[in-house]
């Protein structure tokens, strides 16, 4: 079966399509990079030109996996506004995957009985998008949060919120910054690619196979952060 993977999650998307056998594994066709951030005059032509390229049409499509959130507010909903009208022209069931979760997945540790990883993206401001995972040795997701950068580190160094000991994380991210941090704080780190539309095809793929979608009107964005508007129309108190 043919299958779309997007991610308009940050500055720098991607597409993909891959190849999925039941039972069985992804095998990437193609996947073509989005630059620029102006995701909604790209997103639907390069779909129709990686299709096209590789000898598709639209109707050729069987199943869709798309990156849900965290990121950027204007571009999660192109994304998923592209995917929902895919999907539901073509009745075809979607995956719906966070991209803390493919952060997590791109770590050495993935496999290994109980290790626990703490995937981290940059949000800006300050804040850290913060997702604690446990392989068991399927991936389990303990909580998807935002965090400054002081609750971060403490996180990261397996002290909870009210300075209880917890389990000691492996931080997996693709920043360079968070990483120099977590560094600096004696803390272990894993320094991982950032993961494009391929990597989200596969993850998809394996949620597809669960049983593991989502219909077009079910599909929301993951935000984890307030946009501006919900801040700053909350009432002083």
């Amino acid at each position: 079966m043919l299958l779309l993977a997007t991610d308009t999650s940050g500055k720098q998307g991607s597409i993909a399509l891959a190849e999925c056998e039941t039972g069985g594994i992804c095998t990437l066709i193609g996947v073509t990079a989005l630059t620029g951030g102006a995701f909604s005059a790209q997103l639907v032509p390069q779909i129709a030109a990686l299709l096209e390229k590789h000898g598709y049409r639209k109707s050729d499509l069987a199943a869709f996996a798309v990156v849900s959130g965290p990121g950027s507010f204007t571009g999660l909903r192109v994304g998923l506004a592209a995917i929902k009208a895919l999907a539901e022209a073509l009745q075809k069931p979607i995956a719906a995957i966070s991209l803390l979760e493919a952060v997590a997945r791109s770590s050495t540790a993935q496999g290994a009985p109980r290790a626990r990883v703490l995937a981290a993206l940059d949000a800006g401001r300050g804040d850290v998008y913060a997702g604690d995972y446990e392989f068991d040795p399927r991936v389990n997701m303990h909580s998807e949060c935002l965090l400054n950068r002081e609750e971060f580190i403490a996180e990261a160094k397996g002290i909870g919120v009210k300075g209880a000991e917890a389990m000691r994380k492996t931080v997996v991210t693709p920043s360079t910054l968070l990483a120099a941090m977590v560094q600096a704080a004696g803390t272990q780190v894993e320094l991982v690619e950032y993961p494009n539309a391929g990597v989200i095809a596969r993850l998809g793929w394996e949620r597809l196979q669960r049983g593991q979608t989502v219909r077009p009107e079910e599909l929301e964005a993951n935000y984890i952060r307030h946009s501006d508007a919900e801040i700053f129309s909350k009432p002083a108190s």
